[in-house]
């Protein structure tokens, strides 16, 4: 029998959208099963998507990331497709996404989000930047090549989204899928996707800098977590640089005069370094664990089969 294939619509006060992208997304790929998730909003988002054809489901804790731990755990499917309720996105490209996704086979695809030269920018002011940066921020730190880490356009095969543990909160769980994808070198291809500006009477939850800084905020905790001897090593080479530079005059006057004339400040330098050696020691300690904590994630990940274009 064919994969089993389900939407997943994130919704927060989307009533003048959600029901072009529910009405859009049944269109294209009429076997789907689109859910509208309601993110407690205070308009008629959930009549709208229901009108539409849509399963309505709610989520009270707010947040996007609140959403998508939900929708992960409540939803068994082959194929999983997820797309932001704005209407931003080109939902008739969700057959090709899902093709890409069986015909690899890949875990993840990721919709790259492509506008024509000629139309104004849909990007919010410093939102393309933003997202630019963070691409090769997480490109460079976790060794996988990222063309558009923030899209919300994205589908997954079933042993991504059960071995997927949806720690975040808001909108920085595209980062978390992100580095899902990195640390477990899962299958995954990229598809560009159109990329338009929001319906009139629609207006964006993003918040330029809060939620920029939660990103980065969250970038570094995972670099501490899965990358533990990248940060403590760092940490202990500064330690080291600081002592070296408290501590060579000292050494330098001692091997002068036979007298330790600055005590206070060799003690200092000794004392940073040892911090220095400590940092290290716990970097090395963690770098061992994450080894373990990786090897457990992976064989979580091969519990379940592959995706194929039909199932027993």
């Amino acid at each position: 029998m064919p994969p089993t294939i389900a939407a997943i619509v994130p919704c927060y006060n989307e009533e003048a959208a959600v029901g072009k992208v529910v009405a859009d997304l049944r269109a294209a790929v009429p076997e789907m099963t689109v859910y509208v998730y309601d993110n407690n909003s205070t308009d008629d988002t959930a009549r709208v998507a229901a009108e539409a054809g849509a399963i309505v489901r709610a989520e009270e804790r707010k947040g996007k990331g609140n959403v998508v731990r939900r929708a992960f755990a409540d939803i068994d499917a082959d194929v999983y497709l997820i797309i932001d309720g704005d209407d931003t996105y080109d939902a008739a490209a969700a057959p090709e996404l899902i093709k890409a996704l069986l015909d690899g086979p890949y875990d993840h695809i990721l919709g790259v989000r492509t506008q024509d030269a000629d139309v104004e920018s849909a990007y919010r002011p410093g939102h393309e930047l933003g997202n630019k940066a963070f691409n090769r921020l997480v490109t460079g730190l976790f060794g996988e090549p990222v063309t558009d880490m923030l899209s919300g356009y994205r589908v997954f095969s079933r042993r991504f989204v059960k071995s997927f543990p949806a720690l975040s909160r808001e909108f920085e769980t595209e980062t978390e899928l992100a580095v899902h994808s990195a640390n477990l070198r899962i299958p995954q291809k990229e598809v560009p996707v159109g990329f338009r500006d929001r319906p009139e009477g629609s207006e964006s939850k993003l918040r330029t800098y809060h939620d920029g800084f939660r990103i980065l905020r969250l970038i570094l905790r995972l670099v501490q977590h899965e990358r533990p001897l990248l940060a403590y090593g760092t940490v202990s080479a500064l330690f080291t640089l600081v002592a070296l530079v408290l501590g060579l005059p000292v050494v330098v006057d001692f091997f002068r005069t036979g007298v330790v004339e600055r005590f206070p400040t060799a003690f200092l330098a000794a004392s940073v370094m040892i911090l220095a050696m400590l940092s290290l020691v716990v970097g090395l300690i963690l770098n061992g664990l994450l080894h373990a904590r990786q090897e457990a994630a992976r064989l979580a990940y091969l519990r379940y089969s592959p995706v194929a274009r039909e199932t027993a």
